[in-house]
């Protein structure tokens, strides 16, 4: 049985949306080989989609002062498994075993962070995303002592802050839309791509 991609609309054809949209999907199905249903389910809005994939990348594809893409999936991994959203799981949780080169990581970090084989340092940085995704968020005295005694600089925290708030937003949606994750993201990351 195939589960509806959204309880919104979704195009009927990537030709029907707008050019900058339509590129866009395009592009991400060249890399990936399949398009992830949560552009499917944005298209709907373009104005939205424009604007949550431009702080998306913002976030996610700048360079850092020390967090690496490994490090940015953890967090979004995390997050996301607290709030018991299906989608960014799987479809983080791939990127995560891609970036990390770790098959093993993304399950650990989804079902419990704090028992998972990580470094302080990852237990440090989840902590603080879970407080800043699930909780009011500041970035108190201890908060900022216990970051900068990880390794983290300002940036980095305010990095972390920003991913989780971003993916509790992203989080939402998907769930909101009833969006299922794609069948190709359950492979990823675990065996070999096909050449």
């Amino acid at each position: 049985m195939t589960r509806p991609i959204s309880r919104f609309p979704i195009p009927e054809s990537i030709q029907d949306l707008p050019e900058d949209i339509r590129d866009a999907i395009l592009a991400v199905q060249e890399k990936a080989g399949f398009v992830p249903n949560v552009f499917l389910m944005l298209a709907h809005r373009p104005d939205e989609f424009r604007a949550f994939f431009a702080y998306h990348d913002a976030l996610m594809e700048r360079e850092s002062d020390t967090l690496t893409q490994a490090e940015k999936e953890m967090i979004v991994v995390a997050l996301s498994a607290r709030n018991r959203c299906l989608y960014c799981v799987v479809a983080h949780g791939a990127l995560l075993r891609i970036y990390s080169k770790d098959p093993l990581l993304a399950d650990q970090v989804a079902i419990n962070h704090r028992v998972a084989e990580i470094s302080e340092r990852h237990r440090v940085m989840l902590d603080f995303a879970l407080h800043s995704g699930l909780g009011v968020g500041e970035l108190d005295d201890d908060w900022a002592a216990r970051l900068e005694a990880a390794g983290f600089t300002r940036d980095d925290s305010w990095d972390i802050g920003a991913i989780a708030a971003f993916f509790g937003l992203s989080n939402r949606l998907v769930t909101l839309a009833g969006t299922p994750p794609n069948p190709e993201f359950y492979l990823m990351g675990r065996v070999p791509r096909e050449k």
